[in-house]
């Protein structure tokens, strides 16, 4: 009986050369750009204490997390009647007390808080590093994927906002990727709250509307009514998450429809501020609109939101984040405000790819292949070799001596652009043939010379 294959998880995914270094093309680029606005690398562990991250996220948020068995003898402590159907999360507390990172912005907090002696503020960080959710997997939906974050923390300035922004459209104007820059403000959502007289059920509203790209506004108002919002209060909510026009007719009919509130108000004001230090710091390539459907259903924002939507590829957000007033007075550190956001690196590649908008050149990691016919030319090839990797230059030699087609067939098959041969011919002539695997055209050159000629044509 033949043996089945093995396999990964589901949600997870291999990555083979290829895809890698198209992610690392993505990283880096994000990377380049966190750097030249002056923020700071940090890293955290895979795995935080349940306690940091659970009622961080939301109920929702809360069922995706993984959670880690405790080692040893996970059952010895754990009443029997606590384990009956219908009480998993108090048999999970029970056996876990650390899970897996959901995203990589509550373990920041704690981070700050733990190590708020040696931060000098406002603390500007960047980090990139896996984040794991329970999720059912799906088309841009994964179990187990990189997010790459920026934030600035000890700061309430609108400043920090539109940094954000500018980061957003560099990050996607150098991968080449078009966007759309969504905007709203949690103030605005509190006040749109408030005046359908639904004040205390703004985490039920925002839940809802968040999912509004998924499963249409239908769906949102059948899961208000399920979260016990009015009729009457779904009624009026409809032309306020519908409503249309440009950024500033928006926030005009929103002035009249949140007159009542004061914190819709504040929340407008934040938006007509930010929106104006946009257009003072020039023209983007990327589209800006203020979206009232956005929510980011998770509990902690406070201020402006994000969302970022590629363009030409309909995927889901690629890039989201904002700002948070309260998150670090959670683990005792009050009156800290920070604000950032988070780029998909999985979903970006996934547009980069249906799109295709990465580069050639990242196909060949190897600019210069050196051929082996035996030990002798092999040994003939090696002070070339090393020549050209001081210089800078990408350069293997064929390990085992073969013939010359199996050779070229592999530098083909690894887009390898010169290939070096060293035969008899050229030993006796302290000489090397350098022959471009694109052109199909073959030199002899000096073994002097050989290092000058393949820098000036790779």
């Amino acid at each position: 009986m033949a043996s089945s294959k093995p396999s990964i998880p589901k949600g997870t995914r291999d990555f083979n050369p290829e895809q890698m270094v198209r992610r690392n093309y993505i990283f880096d680029s994000i990377r380049s750009v966190f750097s030249i606005y002056g923020y700071q690398p940090i890293e955290t562990p895979a795995m935080e204490n349940l306690s940091t991250l659970l009622g961080k996220y939301g109920e929702e948020g809360d069922k995706l997390l993984f959670k880690i068995l405790n080692s040893g003898d996970f059952l010895e402590r754990v009443d029997p009647s606590t384990a009956r159907p219908g009480n998993s999360n108090a048999v999970s507390l029970a056996i876990c007390e650390k899970g897996l990172r959901y995203d990589l912005t509550v373990p920041f907090a704690r981070f700050v808080v733990q190590y708020q002696n040696d931060i000098v503020f406002p603390f500007k960080r960047y980090q990139i590093q896996p984040v794991w959710r329970a999720d059912r997997p799906q088309k841009g939906r994964y179990r187990e994927f990189y997010q790459c974050d920026v934030d600035v923390i000890g700061s309430t300035s609108l400043l920090n906002e539109l940094e954000l922004v500018l980061i957003i459209n560099e990050v996607f104007q150098r991968l080449g990727v078009r966007v759309v820059v969504k905007l709203n403000n949690r103030k605005i959502l509190s006040g749109i709250a408030e005046v359908i007289g639904e004040a205390e059920r703004l985490t039920d509203i925002t839940v809802a509307i968040d999912k509004i790209d998924k499963i249409g506004i239908d769906g949102v108002n059948s899961e208000l009514r399920e979260r016990g919002v009015s009729e009457v209060a779904i009624e009026k909510l409809q032309p306020v998450i519908l409503l249309k026009g440009n950024n500033t007719e928006k926030l005009g009919l929103l002035k009249n429809t949140l007159a009542p509130s004061e914190v819709g108000m504040r929340g407008i004001g934040e938006m007509e501020e930010l929106l104006e230090l946009i257009r003072q710091s020039g023209e983007l390539l990327s589209e800006v609109e203020l979206d009232l459907s956005l929510a980011r259903g998770l509990n902690y924002y406070t201020g402006t939101i994000f969302e970022v939507k590629a363009a030409d590829v309909e995927i889901g957000s690629i890039c989201g984040g904002g700002r948070y007033d309260d998150l670090a007075g959670i683990f005792g550190m009050k009156n800290l405000s920070g604000v950032g956001v988070s780029f998909g690196a999985d979903r970006i590649f996934d547009v980069m790819l249906q799109l295709n908008l990465f580069p050639d050149s990242l196909l060949s990691s190897t600019q210069v292949m050196f051929t082996n016919f035996g030990k002798s030319e092999a040994a003939y090839c090696l002070k070339a070799l090393r020549q050209l990797r001081e210089q800078g230059v990408s350069a293997e030699i064929y390990p085992d001596p073969a013939k010359m087609k199996k050779q070229l067939d592999y530098a083909n098959r690894r887009r390898i652009k010169l290939v070096v041969i060293a035969g008899e011919s050229e030993m006796q002539q302290n000489q090397l043939s350098v022959k471009n695997m694109e052109t199909g055209e073959q030199a002899t050159i000096s073994a002097e010379d050989v290092v000058s000629y393949i820098k000036e044509n790779i």
